[in-house]
């Protein structure tokens, strides 16, 4: 398959205040972004999210109520799925019991009337691509589950498609397999160059695949950006939750100084965290920290900590690399921390135990409530 140029060449994929309904469920609401040529993207969101409607909206399965959709440059008003440079994988694979490999992959190309002496070097030149050239013959029950969804990604490659949509993809394997298909799927993606827009509700898949990812809720875009950006500085207490565990302390703005906010937290006290744009003094926020982020200490000492809150361990959970600890604070909330098991002989924390829990101004950040 042809090598795609991934630098310079525009975007792939645009939504221009996309809106859909089914009834009076707003499934996407104005939905704007835009997707580059040859990343790796993904929708994620929860149920209803409306992350599944859109993929349906790019395939030309369903059409927007208003607003615009556009791939490689091409408006898609009117244009039916078979006229799209789109490829659609199903989470099921949609794999015909009775054909082999090879045939699965090349029907496709003979409903497009494509000369058979052109066919077989196409397939072939796709199952090479995801790793199953020895395996044409078979038949998809002689297949692992990571097999099978690899001829599915071969028949969908094997039309050369600008952008190929994934609903799911990993859905129906187990968790290690699902590990093991998050690497390959996305070192396939770098061999061929393409656009893929991968729909998920999997936060961990999201972050160890995409380039960049969009955030979705209600069918409202909450956050795009890559996945360390949405990890680091989520946009909102939702993202913050969603992607990832995050601990959270409400309270209200006593202070700014430059970079720099003081948050008073009834039962707690005052929190030190870095300052954002629009925070004024009064202000009610919410103060969230990622569980490994956190520090666990047996002295009082400040240690080069800003924040320091006395705590009692109400359970130790030992997690091979890590320990995580739940927490409970003078408030009665309880919070988890995840320390790395590097010293094997450093002594853990026990249930019942009380500790002090620090962290650094930087390791914090502030969201509106």
């Amino acid at each position: 398959m042809e090598m795609r140029d991934r630098e310079g060449n525009g975007n792939s994929v645009e939504l221009r205040e996309v809106t859909k309904r089914h009834g009076p469920t707003v499934a996407v609401d104005r939905l704007s972004l835009t997707i580059r040529k040859g990343e790796f993207f993904s929708l994620l969101g929860p149920s209803g999210s409306g992350k599944t409607t859109t993929l349906r909206l790019l395939a030309g399965f369903e059409q927007p109520d208003s607003g615009e959709i556009i791939i490689e440059g091409r408006h898609m008003e009117g244009v039916p799925p078979n006229r799209r440079p789109v490829n659609l994988v199903f989470q099921n694979y949609a794999l015909f019991p009775h054909m082999t490999v090879a045939k699965n992959v090349a029907f496709g190309l003979e409903m497009k009337g494509l000369a058979e002496a052109a066919i077989g070097p196409r397939v072939v030149e796709a199952l090479e691509m995801v790793r199953l050239a020895a395996k044409q013959e078979r038949l998809p029950a002689q297949l692992s589950g990571g097999e099978q969804q690899r001829v599915a990604l071969a028949r969908a490659l094997v039309n050369r498609p600008a952008v190929l949509l994934l609903d799911e993809p990993l859905g129906a394997l187990d968790k290690q397999l699902r590990l093991e298909m998050e690497v390959e799927l996305k070192a396939l993606q770098e061999r061929v160059g393409i656009t893929f827009v991968c729909v998920t509700h999997d936060q961990e898949e999201a972050l160890t695949m995409s380039d960049r990812l969009a955030v979705l809720q209600h069918g409202k875009l909450l956050q795009i950006g890559t996945p360390e950006e949405i990890y680091r500085a989520p946009a909102s207490a939702f993202v913050a939750n969603f992607i990832g565990v995050s601990n959270g302390l409400s309270g209200r703005v006593e202070g700014i100084v430059g970079q720099h906010a003081t948050v008073a937290v009834e039962g707690i006290g005052v929190i030190h965290a870095p300052a954002v744009a629009g925070l004024v003094a009064g202000a009610p926020v919410l103060v969230t920290i990622r569980p490994e982020r956190l520090h666990l200490a047996r002295g009082p000492e400040p240690d080069g900590f800003q924040n320091q809150v006395s705590v009692r361990v109400a359970k130790t959970i030992y997690a091979g690399n890590e320990t995580q600890y739940l927490l409970t604070l003078p408030n009665d909330q309880t919070w988890k921390v995840r320390i790395p098991n590097a010293d094997g002989a450093a002594k853990r924390f026990q249930a019942g135990e009380s500790a002090y829990l620090k962290w650094r101004t930087a390791e914090a950040v502030l969201l509106p409530e």
